[in-house]
């Protein structure tokens, strides 16, 4: 895509194409130990094993590779979902398919997710501007399902916004203290935290096994209605 169009540029060429993809990777590698400040170029290139001029041919800038970073990691996620969510009509699988995708994708990308969560306030400009775009459509979509929970009366009245900030509160830390060796896989962690979130919005639901929540009788909890 021209640069005019979208700053994403890739180049022609797959052997082009995956000499960048090695240099993103060796950069995110690089951020993830040292730090967005703390990193030069002169580290990147070091680590991916392109010199600096031919560096310089793929990037301008440490700005520029943290954008990479950022847009693809979360282009990823985003276009996963959107495949994934495609012919879902029930908003508690939607629910359910949104923290597993966000799981599997995350679990196996450590290293992405660390400079992601701790670099997020170091993007500027048009850069920043872009990312935040991807973001929104992302909250978008997840505000989008807790809306349909509500209106199908199968959460509480609680603040929108609040219960799907939290949600990705209980989701975007996971890779800080999840062990491979120690800790339930992707399937049975993402069932994990969508119940318990379930549990806490449901209002007075249980979840029937495989097939969603089931309403039950509410002990005087509200579970329809427009959020204050």
């Amino acid at each position: 895509m021209p640069e005019r169009q979208s700053r994403l540029w890739v180049p022609v060429g797959r052997q082009a194409q995956r000499k960048l993809q090695r240099i993103v990777r060796a950069a995110a590698r690089v951020f993830y130990e040292k730090g967005y400040e703390g990193a030069s170029i002169r580290d990147i290139s070091r680590a991916s094993g392109v010199s600096l001029a031919g560096l310089y041919y793929y990037i301008d800038s440490k700005q520029k590779l943290l954008y990479l970073i950022q847009a693809y990691t979360f282009k990823t996620v985003l276009e996963r979902l959107e495949d994934r969510l495609a012919g879902v009509s029930d908003p508690t699988e939607k629910l359910k398919i949104l923290v597993r995708n966000h799981l599997d994708y995350f679990l196996q990308h450590r290293v992405e997710m660390k400079v992601l969560s701790h670099e997020d306030e170091a993007l500027e400009g048009e850069y920043r501007k872009e990312i935040l775009q991807i973001k929104r459509r992302y909250y978008a979509i997840a505000l989008g399902i807790f809306e349909e929970m509500r209106e199908r009366g199968l959460s509480r009245r609680v603040n929108p916004r609040v219960a799907v900030l939290s949600l990705f509160g209980m989701v975007n830390w996971v890779y800080t203290w999840h062990r491979p060796k120690v800790d339930p896989g992707t399937d049975t962690l993402a069932e994990t935290i969508a119940g318990m979130f379930l549990h806490g919005v449901s209002g007075g639901h249980t979840l029937s096994r495989g097939k969603g929540p089931r309403a039950i009788r509410s002990r005087g909890v509200a579970v329809a209605g427009r959020a204050a």
